[in-house]
């Protein structure tokens, strides 16, 4: 009883950093999630959510990082931005990782503007690129929180339907 008990605490707290992490830059977001279901299933022996549920909670999961991940170099090329606007953004995104929330959001732009520049392409088009790589983060986090909820939605729904 004391072990289901600690592992509910223990889901709770994964699933809470979860979805603190969608919006949180810093927090892996959906991995903290999908941990968090694991706990919970856990914490009831994997009674009632079993390999089945955890398969569709993983493979969201999976989907939301890669649609995370390439959301902003999408929005980089929608907006025109080149090859290397688009290798910009993706140096961006990594460099911005070791400056915390504001290098998450201020790399990918700066990536996306500094390599269209390297391609000798003006400051409008760079600029443009620049924002389309902003607006692609904005719309994958969208993304990402959307398939959160339906994560959440599967657990809930296995445990108690």
């Amino acid at each position: 009883m004391e072990q289901n008990v600690f592992f509910w605490i223990i889901a709770a707290l994964l699933i809470v950093a979860g979805f603190a992490g969608l919006v949180i830059p810093a927090l892996p977001g959906i991995v903290l999630l999908f941990a968090g279901f694991v706990a919970g299933a856990w914490a009831e022996n994997f009674e009632y959510i079993g390999s089945g549920t955890l398969l569709i909670i993983g493979l969201l999961a999976a989907l939301a990082y890669i649609l995370d991940t390439v959301a902003g170099l999408l929005g980089a090329k929608r907006f025109g931005a080149g090859k290397y606007g688009i290798i910009g953004a993706g140096a961006g995104t990594v460099a911005g990782m070791f400056f915390g929330p504001v290098g998450l959001l201020a790399g990918p732009f700066i990536g996306a503007v500094a390599g269209e520049l390297f391609a000798r392409k003006d400051l409008r088009s760079a600029g443009y690129a620049g924002i389309g790589t902003w607006l692609g983060i904005a719309a994958g986090t969208a993304v990402k929180i959307a398939i959160a909820f339906a994560m959440a939605g599967v657990f809930v729904f296995s445990r108690f339907f």
